[in-house]
């Protein structure tokens, strides 16, 4: 069997797949990688099925060793200047390494999670049928660490079809996200006032959500309360502090603060690479429609 022997593991390297989805009936969200755009291309280039286990790796400094034979890898997201055994290769392409070779990440030079996906997968036994985990309910194998060892599940007949895959580079200072108003847009003095700002993402952030700083956001019913509904990835919920919380994989299913607006499902994607310290815009995506002319006033 070809496997995985973690060196290092960086400030935290999770196995992650495209989670579990259906569940959140009975209390569990969905999970799964961060950056699903990275994730599934990862899996692409090396001949992978999307669902595939790859390992989610933040802010670099990532080693392992392989173990059994040779396989064929691909590191896309940040890039942080994968190598084999001190041999630089180059983020979003294919490399093969050979048994005993050393397969490492540095630091990013922008973005926050790289994926490191390997030709058969990562084939850890899955937890209510993901490979993901949830770091806020600890649900799926636990977080990478030095010493542990992943087995490479067995690959596909086909065989890669590009040697490395064109994508821009992520952005490294402003970042711009579409919003789809509402549903408690009504909620806010100025709702606009959302898309007026210059936030900042703090490092008070993680994969259950993105916290943002900036002019507070004033509720139009300080002393009112919302019963709780159900929460959704993306969204941008506000708390009574006025700083709005963007809900990234691992968000609970359900949420009382008020949700101004909801980033459409691509642009979640690039909040997975927002570092801290890091500026954010927002944008409505469609006029919102004025709480005065709504049903019911």
């Amino acid at each position: 069997m070809i496997t995985l022997e973690v060196l290092r593991t960086g400030p935290l390297a999770l196995l992650e797949d495209l989670g579990r989805p259906g569940l959140a009936h009975v209390g569990v969200t969905r999970s799964g990688a961060a950056d699903r755009r990275a994730h599934r291309l990862a899996n692409r280039l090396v001949a992978n099925p999307d669902d595939h286990a790859t390992v989610e790796i933040t802010l670099g400094g990532f080693a392992a060793r392989v173990h059994g034979g040779d396989v064929d890898i691909a590191v896309t997201g940040a890039d942080t200047d994968p190598a084999v055994s001190g041999v630089p290769f180059g983020t979003n392409s294919i490399h093969h390494v050979r048994a005993g070779e050393v397969i490492s990440l540095g630091a990013p030079h922008t973005g926050l999670r790289s994926y490191l996906a390997v030709r058969g997968g990562i084939a850890v036994e899955p937890v209510l049928g993901s490979r993901s985990y949830d770091v806020m309910s600890a649900i799926g194998p636990l977080p990478l660490r030095p010493g542990d060892v992943l087995p490479v599940g067995a690959h596909t007949t086909g065989y890669p079809e590009l040697d490395q895959a064109p994508v821009a580079a992520i952005a490294e200072d402003l970042l711009e996200l579409r919003v789809v108003p509402g549903p408690r847009d009504d909620w806010f003095t100025d709702p606009d006032a959302l898309v007026h700002t210059d936030w900042i993402a703090t490092d008070r952030s993680d994969r259950v959500g993105m916290r943002l700083a900036g002019r507070p956001l004033a509720y139009r019913w300080p002393d009112r309360q919302l019963p709780s509904e159900g929460a959704t990835r993306g969204a941008i919920q506000v708390p009574p502090n006025g700083h709005p919380v963007i809900l990234g994989p691992d968000h609970p299913v359900t949420g009382g603060y008020p949700v101004i607006g909801v980033v459409t499902d691509t642009d979640t994607d690039k909040v997975a690479q927002i570092r801290p310290g890091q500026t954010v815009r927002l944008h409505w995506t469609r006029p919102r429609i004025a709480a005065g002319s709504r049903a019911g006033w």
